[in-house]
């Protein structure tokens, strides 16, 4: 059983998690390296931002998280996903235990905008429309160079494809995941999705991040704890 910390973080990792952990796929790396090409012109279309908000409750076997350490979690992946940043709230919610602690009941209460495309009833005297592309997303929820094995968020992210994604005008998802009740997988789960995203950042706030893969929130994450 390994467990994560709160503000300083503590992991360990499962051997059975880290023995078939596999290498990055070889397009990853591909993707990394190239320059970020600017979306063509005709692949743009009008959208609008459209405030959205979610009472999300975290019920896992495997790992149980902080209230904190979900926080991070959820607002790494709204970021990916298109969430504007300038207006983005993500608090705990039900959360049991004090903080830095694996909560059973850990929550969030999420507040945000997000792009949806544009209809010809668009009111553009209220919703101004931005332009907006596809933008592909592989998510990430563990950020680069930490020890903790990202297998052990396979429930988390099937959660997140559930009851998170709705919120959010995507098209293509593709999920990828083994998870198995109180037992680490061999493999981590994979999302891969494209997303609605602004084709220029609003200016001084970013546009959502979803180039920035497990990004994480300004607090850094907290709290984990495998089951066995």
């Amino acid at each position: 059983m390994g467990i994560r910390g709160s503000s300083k973080v503590v992991k360990l990792v499962l051997p059975l998690a880290i023995a078939g952990l596999p290498g990055s796929p070889a397009w990853a790396a591909a993707d990394a390296s190239a320059p970020a090409q600017p979306p063509a012109v005709q692949d743009e279309q009008p959208a609008v931002w459209t405030p959205k908000q979610l009472h999300f409750v975290y019920q896992g076997f495997t790992t149980k998280y902080s209230c904190d350490g979900l926080q991070d979690k959820i607002q790494t992946a709204l970021l990916q996903l298109g969430a504007r940043k300038k207006d983005l709230k993500v608090t705990g919610s039900g959360c049991a235990v004090p903080y830095g602690r694996p909560d059973p009941f850990a929550g969030v209460d999420v507040k945000m905008s997000v792009l949806q495309p544009a209809s010809d009833k668009t009111d553009a005297s209220r919703q101004p429309t931005v332009p907006a592309y596809w933008k592909a997303v592989d998510l990430k929820l563990t950020r680069s160079g930490d020890y903790y094995n990202p297998s052990g968020e396979c429930e988390l992210v099937e959660q997140i494809k559930s009851k998170i994604l709705p919120l959010f005008a995507t098209r293509g998802v593709e999920l990828k995941s083994e998870c198995i009740p109180y037992q680490a997988t061999p493999t981590s789960p994979t999302l891969r999705l494209e997303v609605l995203a602004p084709a220029k950042a609003d200016k001084g706030h970013g546009a959502g991040g979803v180039e920035n893969p497990a990004g994480g929130a300004d607090r850094g994450e907290h709290g984990g704890k495998h089951g066995q």
